[in-house]
């Protein structure tokens, strides 16, 4: 038998209870402990024996037992134990029993106090872990004011509820810039029980922090009268709202936006001048994207395809470049907020189309002679010199479900680097082209 220092034993016991540790959890973790020390205590005098170690809740005592087999004849003296010894030490031992024997541990006692400091810190960390998971959890997508800590390469350190959180610096805006010590707004986006850096993970990007922010700027969306029903941001550029309100005497979009504008305002500030689009909901999906489509007028909008959920809208000549917006801004966004693929028209190209069409079909137009042109000719003729493209490349393109410059106008670096042949400098020199065509 051996003793665990009173006074350590007691303030295992206190930390245990402020941390709200079961005392068990720590007593048998010391025990586990033990036991490893015991196999390589006695293991390096040559035995290899199976070991058992117990701790006394009250006293902090401890023993270390060898568990042995009850057998009539021993062949494995360090595992098994004769009938006739094992009656001598326990007069009731049938074979087949295990029997515990004490081991001296008279050099387990430092061991033992070491062990239990270490499973303490261990359990102390684990439980601070626990507690961090189950408070934040539940608070997921919540707005929540953080103070900026320190800088670090890729990240900012802040503390909320005095507890650390992690705001990469690719979730924070174009315009920001903090000081240590500032106290700024966030979401938070993720909560992880077992990553060794901060735990909470916050954002100034997320779209549930625009829609936190509608929420506490606008007392109808705070009511429920004003209902948020999508959600879509290119964050510290623009971003699109989509708003429904269950009164039907309640305009949702002037809820939104306030006495001249006063309610937007505050919030675009709050995210560095972001350009917000607030966007009336409808259940008909054709005065929902002409909606989502703000600022530009649309003319008509028809859907080719309600399966793949696409749709053609045409407007004005006019309003071909604001439909579309800067580098397919506009266009883009819409999409993600209606969940539909929209193609945008002018109305004069829809015209020559329909044109075009009917004149296949007359049966006196006299033929035409024209030249019979390639279509990778026809993609280069509409983009002009662009160095690198070739018709193979086109041919890819095309098989990406990219058939002429107009389709490639909304189009990502990051779409484009997966058509073959297609390098990160092209894929620029193609935006580039493709913009000068358009927005020029």
């Amino acid at each position: 038998m051996a003793l665990v220092s009173n006074t350590f034993f007691d303030s295992v016991k206190m930390i245990a209870a402020e941390k709200g540790i079961p005392e068990d959890d720590v007593f048998n973790a010391v025990e586990e402990s033990l036991v490893r020390a015991a196999e390589k205590f006695f293991h390096s005098k040559d035995f290899f024996g199976d070991f058992q170690a117990q701790m006394d809740r009250d006293s902090g005592e401890f023993h270390v037992y060898a568990l042995k087999t009850v057998v009539p004849e021993v062949e494995e003296e360090d595992l098994e134990i004769s009938l006739e010894e094992a009656q001598a030490l326990n007069p009731d031992a049938a074979e087949g029993d295990t029997l515990w024997l004490p081991q001296d541990t008279t050099h387990l006692g430092r061991i033992a106090a070491q062990a239990a400091k270490q499973v303490l810190v261990q359990k102390v960390r684990e439980a601070e872990r626990d507690r961090v998971y189950t408070d934040f959890f539940s608070r997921i997508g919540e707005i929540v004011v953080a103070e900026v800590k320190r800088f670090e390469k890729n990240s900012i350190v802040c503390e909320v509820d005095r507890v650390e959180a992690m705001l990469r610096r690719s979730e924070i805006l174009r315009g920001d810039r903090f000081d240590k010590g500032q106290r700024i707004r966030v979401v938070i986006t993720q909560v992880d029980k077992s990553a060794k850096e901060p735990q909470i993970h916050v954002s100034r990007t997320d779209p549930r922090l625009l829609i936190n922010l509608f929420d506490s700027e606008v007392p109808e969306i705070h009511d429920g009268t004003v209902v948020i029903k999508s959600c879509v941001r290119e964050a510290g550029d623009r971003a699109k709202v989509a708003v429904h309100s269950v009164d039907p005497d309640v305009d949702p979009v002037g809820s939104c936006v306030g006495l001249k504008g006063s309610r937007v305002q505050a919030i675009i500030r709050e995210l560095k001048n972001e350009k917000i689009d607030i966007v009336r909901y409808d259940e008909d999906p054709t005065k929902y994207i002409a909606n989502a489509l703000n600022p530009a007028r649309t003319q008509k909008v028809t859907v080719v395809d309600p399966d793949r959920r696409r749709v053609e809208v045409i407007v004005e000549d006019d309003q071909l470049s604001v439909a579309i917006g800067k580098r397919g801004q506009n266009v883009r966004l819409a999409a993600k907020l209606t969940g539909w693929n929209i193609d945008v028209r002018s109305d004069t190209e829809k015209r020559q189309e329909t044109i075009n069409a009917m004149e296949s079909v007359l049966p006196d137009s006299p033929p035409s002679v024209v030249e019979e042109r390639s279509p990778a000719s026809a993609f280069l003729d509409e983009l002009g010199d662009v160095e690198g493209l070739n018709e193979q490349i086109i041919e890819n393109l095309s098989k990406a479900g990219f058939h002429d410059a107009k389709s490639l106008y909304t189009v990502t670096v990051e779409q484009l680097l997966n058509v073959g042949g297609v390098d990160q400098e092209l894929a620029f020199r193609l935006i580039d082209a493709l913009h000068e065509r358009f927005d020029g």
